[in-house]
């Protein structure tokens, strides 16, 4: 029963997340994330360029540019700026984390990871295993 629960509330938390993604200005992939703890939406982010910057990702070639923020990290560092902790959180995004982004859930207390889409490279889902963070993939939005 709590399971059941679980999995429809998770299923909301992606859909918003999904929702959230469409706000980013990239335009090879949008991704959206959303932190809630305690059922509660504690912090939200979406990939982009950082603050005073452009809103174009992607360079002349159609590359993403290095500097552009991923979706976890923006609202991992925004979470870093209120009064909110992510000890114990869930991180609810739509494609699984990177190896640089697994570090900074990790290292922000997040303790499970729920994604819609795989990442090519799954070292950051590897690592976040490895380090005791619960992942789980949901793709039936």
């Amino acid at each position: 029963m709590k399971d059941q629960k679980q999995h429809k509330y998770d299923v909301a938390y992606l859909k918003m997340a999904t929702e959230w993604a469409k706000l980013s200005h990239c335009k090879r992939r949008q991704v959206g994330a959303l932190i809630v703890r305690d059922r509660m939406i504690i912090s939200d982010g979406y990939n982009g360029t950082p603050s005073g910057f452009e809103n174009f990702c992607e360079d002349d070639e159609g590359y993403t540019k290095w500097y552009v923020l991923h979706a976890e990290a923006n609202a991992i560092l925004k979470v870093a700026g209120s009064t909110q902790s992510c000890a114990g959180a869930t991180l609810y995004i739509t494609m699984s984390p990177c190896k640089d982004c697994s570090k900074l859930i990790h290292q922000s207390g997040i303790k499970r990871v729920v994604y819609v889409e795989g990442y090519k490279d799954d070292s950051g889902l590897q690592f976040l295993q490895k380090a005791g963070v619960d992942v789980e993939q949901i793709n039936q939005l």
